[in-house]
């Protein structure tokens, strides 16, 4: 029994200094260029007696030297004052600095904040309830994992202060309209505001329109918000290959006009460099020939469905007559538009509700970003995975 426990300890110590020689070798060969003449000397000469004892394979000479050199590399680098904090934090910003080069050279996340691309893409939309449906998961702490699996949330939006209502359609928040009372903004999901922009579609509370009066407390609205689909934008992809028609783009909004400077917008890019457009219900012609593909393009023309459940396209359609104010704008049949050799064509799935390039013009092609090729969040939707 002694003698296996004698070969146990044995075993242990000699593995030890097996691990200490080689931190310290490694350690010697990072930093001897920066260690002082006598140190390096010193945890040279550690090393090889080490070396030596592991040779021996003398338990006592590999446990004596073992302590001589974990004193001599303790002297030679000595602690740093929080040591594993520092470390913690070098590893938080490799950590960093890794996510932002593969989010700026490879795959950017991207949020759909509206519904130009339904029923490909989704924005952020909504749909009526009563309060009383709400449920456990939809309170505190539920709530939260409801939606960080869904993309769900029931919202109740109540009056924090007493006034009339003044209702801004576009605000700063991406999917959201501004409704005022008494000075305090209320943020609502923009597809509950009818086509004409001054009365809020209630389903539960009919009738409220821009200048009602409203007490503090009196529901605004409620209902579930779903958020909008989150993909992953390809950033190289196009270093490789011209964009193609029917990539689904994403594009950056400066220097465009009637747009919002600075952020990002998604399309579908529809027409290429030099070609001619023109838009007869439900086509897209270019140069004159109908445009039936590639993927989605034949779905949307064929004003056909993309999945089960899902609504049927609206084909392709001219801005209404008199809003496309942009003179390479498409608003009539009879419109039409030749781009440039840097200028692309974007247009939304949803052609009834996109603002898109039949209104603002074409998209240069230095604002091109990358196309969006895959949904991954809420992780419950039936657009999850690649995009078409």
């Amino acid at each position: 029994m002694n003698a296996f426990l004698t070969f146990l300890k044995h075993r242990k110590v000699r593995k030890q200094l097996k691990s200490l020689l080689h931190s310290a070798r490694t350690l010697r060969m990072s930093r001897e260029d920066i260690l002082k003449e006598g140190d390096l000397n010193e945890l040279t000469l550690c090393i090889n007696s080490a070396a030596a004892a592991y040779k021996s394979r003398d338990a006592e000479a590999m446990e004596r030297e073992g302590t001589q050199l974990d004193e001599c590399l303790e002297a030679v680098f000595p602690p740093q004052p929080y040591a594993a904090i520092r470390e913690n934090f070098d590893v938080l910003v490799v950590a960093i600095g890794v996510a932002m080069a593969f989010r700026a050279y490879f795959y950017q996340p991207f949020k759909i904040p509206t519904g130009s691309m339904q029923p490909t893409l989704y924005g952020i939309h909504s749909e009526p309830a009563a309060p009383e449906n709400r449920t456990l998961l939809d309170r505190q702490p539920m709530k939260f994992f409801k939606w960080l699996v869904t993309g769900d949330s029931f919202t109740l939006v109540e009056a924090k202060a007493s006034g009339t209502i003044k209702i801004h359609p576009r605000c700063d928040k991406p999917g959201y309209i501004a409704v005022v009372v008494g000075g305090e903004p209320h943020y609502i999901p923009s597809d509950v505001v009818g086509q004409n922009r001054n009365t809020l579609e209630f389903s539960l509370y009919n009738g409220l329109q821009d200048g009602d009066t409203v007490r503090k407390g009196d529901v605004l609205w409620c209902g579930i918000v779903h958020s909008g689909d989150f993909v992953f934008v390809n950033r190289w992809i196009w270093n490789f290959r011209h964009p193609r028609r029917g990539d689904v783009m994403v594009f950056l909004t400066t220097g465009i006009g009637n747009l919002a400077q600075g952020t990002h917008y998604i399309k579908r890019m529809m027409g290429l460099p030099n070609e001619t457009l023109q838009v007869k219900p439900p086509y897209l012609y270019a140069d004159g020939k109908r445009i039936e593909g590639p993927g989605r393009i034949a779905q949307i023309a064929a004003k056909q469905s993309p999945r089960p459940n899902a609504p049927a396209y609206a084909g392709f359609n001219p801005a209404p007559r008199g809003e496309s104010r942009h003179a390479q704008g498409l608003d009539s049949e009879e419109a039409s538009v030749t781009l440039s050799p840097t200028q692309y064509y974007a247009m939304g799935d949803n052609s009834f509700n996109s603002f898109d390039s039949r209104y603002w013009g074409p998209v240069p092609e230095a604002n091109l970003l990358g196309p969006a090729t895959f949904v991954y969040w809420p992780f419950t939707s039936p657009r999850a995975g690649f995009i078409r």
